[in-house]
């Protein structure tokens, strides 16, 4: 089958949407499945990862036009992701799939819904979406939201009555090698001990929540010899100032950018501060006792319903929240990170590409 992706990253977006469709690409590819990647060349875009994961990459176009008014309906509330109109979106993409044509056209763009998809209509056998807000209607024949605790009855009145539910976060996108390091993982936090923490806000962090965390921590009362991994994404606009605050803090600190082995470095920190993304589902697996730092509004969700199964801690960014990250380590007993880790563990078991790639194989 020839499988097209229409997914973007930037240092507005994020890189969480391209990095999960790649997850799906990468399964699909190897069944001998064609994939394609259509994007915008917005700053933060991801398309050398792209290239190097071995997928063709189109360019659309990255001219700036006005959003045009809706006739019947508002605009997707993330229409301006976009940076352009979805008319102008869905011209190019349609241009595109004349020439190649998808069997599956997986969507993954929360600027985007019904109109810019029947647009597309005739440049693809079946629509695949990947949404986590449950907030705009679709024309799609597969709908995946990996959110925990989504029901497909919060899309009911979205889709069309044919539409395929994958909903909840055992249908979570996780590369296999989160599955490999599971048993491993959970073997290491029957005896839970502070002495590597792992710290990710997403592959951007636009604003720097990473370095107020490494001050929050040095002005904490973690223990001098507990060592922190720092891990940034290749377009992260903030890694130089990262680097320099790591230089100035009592604890010891690595920065590493692009990694490759994040199932490893997630199985061997004791715990982790995150953002409340894609890889929330990632820490889960590995039963990775977590505080999740809520960055955008469409975290809240996540946020709140992980928090709510005891399978993490969350906290808002506010001017006090090196103040909320010191109190949240002076609790950290071992007794506390253990139930963290328990209740994480049962949210993903790493399966959920293999159970959405059945499907899309039936055609």
């Amino acid at each position: 089958m020839k499988i097209v992706f229409r997914a973007d990253a930037s240092l507005n977006i994020g890189s969480g949407h391209i990095m999960r469709c790649l997850t799906l690409a990468d399964a699909l590819s190897k069944q001998g499945h064609q994939c394609h990647f259509l994007c915008r060349p917005h700053s933060g875009h991801l398309g050398d990862l792209i290239i190097q994961r071995g997928y063709d990459l189109h360019f659309l176009t990255n001219e700036q036009t006005t959003l045009e008014p809706p006739a019947l309906a508002p605009l997707p509330d993330h229409a301006h992701w976009l940076g352009t109109s979805w008319q102008a979106d869905a011209q190019e993409t349609l241009t595109y799939l004349s020439q190649h044509p998808a069997d599956w056209l997986i969507l993954d763009h929360y600027a985007l819904d019904y109109r810019w998809q029947n647009a597309c209509l005739s440049g693809y056998n079946k629509l695949m979406v990947i949404d986590d807000l449950a907030d705009r209607e679709h024309l799609c024949d597969l709908l995946l939201d990996q959110t925990y605790g989504r029901s497909s009855q919060e899309y009911y009145h979205l889709v069309p009555r044919h539409c395929q539910f994958f909903t909840g976060s055992e249908y979570a996108l996780l590369r296999p090698e989160f599955h490999q390091w599971r048993t491993f993982s959970l073997k290491q936090r029957h005896q839970p001990e502070l002495r590597n923490i792992l710290i990710n806000l997403g592959g951007v962090d636009k604003d720097n929540i990473t370095g107020r965390i490494l001050k929050a921590l040095h002005a904490s009362s973690l223990p001098n010899s507990c060592s922190l991994t720092v891990v940034m994404g290749p377009t992260a606009p903030h890694i130089d100032a990262v680097k320099s605050i790591s230089t100035t803090i009592k604890h010891p600190c690595h920065i590493l950018q692009g990694v490759n082995n994040m199932a490893e470095l997630m199985a061997h920190a004791d715990f982790a501060i995150g953002a409340a993304g894609s890889t929330s589902w990632e820490r889960c697996c590995l039963g990775l006792p977590t505080l999740m730092i809520i960055l955008a509004n469409n975290q809240e969700t996540i946020g709140a319903q992980l928090q709510a199964a005891g399978a993490a801690k969350t906290l808002a960014i506010s001017n006090k929240l090196e103040q909320q990250i010191a109190h949240c380590f002076s609790q950290l007993t071992p007794e506390n990170l253990s139930r963290i880790s328990q209740a994480a563990r049962t949210i993903s078991d790493g399966q959920g590409c293999s159970k959405v790639l059945q499907f899309l194989n039936q055609g």
